[in-house]
């Protein structure tokens, strides 16, 4: 089995991140070394912080002054090692097999460069689809918490505060790289009001809701991160 480096962003989330390690320490494969990368929280991460959640696993922590995830996953790639690689978020609770059935699509797939997977958000299902550059061009479907072939990373564009999954993605395939789908849900998300739980139902981006008091500012933020994208991959 290949060598595997988990990389972690977190910025005061330690509580979700202990929850997290203890997922981690049950996987049926183990990771190589786990990094850490404290994103300029309001306390420092220490590893007592962790508690029993970090016993037997090889972490590291660095810390940076705060500049968001991306900088974080860039930073904690910069130490990684490994051959494979994870962009594993705080508030994630893996399923026992996830890293081993990932690491084994990968083995068995020469010509993917990255593998991922259907997941829980809360108590909802988000699935996947099979790879298709095409369909990644009009939406993303391929979460950061997938794993990759270490050859293959590049860099997380730092300037972006939404999207920076779908760029990543649209990054690699565009430099000839392209995915495998595993149709399991591996891992659940549990929402916090600062992430993805924070977004405005579908509807509330279309005529005539998206101009209502307290939505239509969301929905322009909303709209000019997605323009973003669309412009930097002439989309």
């Amino acid at each position: 089995m290949k060598t595997i480096s988990i990389i972690i962003p977190c910025y005061n989330h330690t509580a979700a991140l202990v929850r997290s390690l203890q997922t981690l320490r049950n996987q049926s494969v183990k990771p190589t070394e786990v990094i850490i990368i404290d994103d300029g929280s309001d306390t420092s991460l220490q590893m007592e912080h962790l508690g029993q959640a970090a016993k037997d696993l090889p972490i590291t922590i660095y810390w940076q002054k705060h500049a968001g995830a991306p900088a974080a996953r860039n930073t904690g790639f910069s130490h990684a090692s490994s051959e494979y690689v994870v962009f594993w978020d705080a508030d994630l609770l893996a399923k026992p097999t996830m890293l081993a059935k990932m690491a084994t699509a990968l083995a068995q797939h020469s010509d993917a460069s990255f593998v991922y997977s259907d997941y829980y958000f809360g108590k909802h299902k988000m699935r996947a689809r099979p790879f298709s550059f095409a369909a990644l061009k009009k939406q993303n479907y391929i979460h950061s918490s997938s794993m990759i072939r270490s050859s293959d990373v590049n860099p997380w564009d730092e300037s972006l505060k939404k999207f920076q999954d779908w760029d990543f993605w649209l990054t690699l395939t565009k430099n000839g790289k392209k995915g495998y789908y595993i149709p399991e849900l591996l891992f659940t998300l549990i929402p916090h009001k600062n992430g993805i739980s924070a977004w405005l139902p579908s509807f509330a981006y279309k005529t005539p809701w998206k101009y209502l008091p307290g939505i239509r500012m969301r929905v322009q933020t909303y709209e000019q991160a997605k323009n973003s994208i669309t412009k930097k991959h002439a989309l």
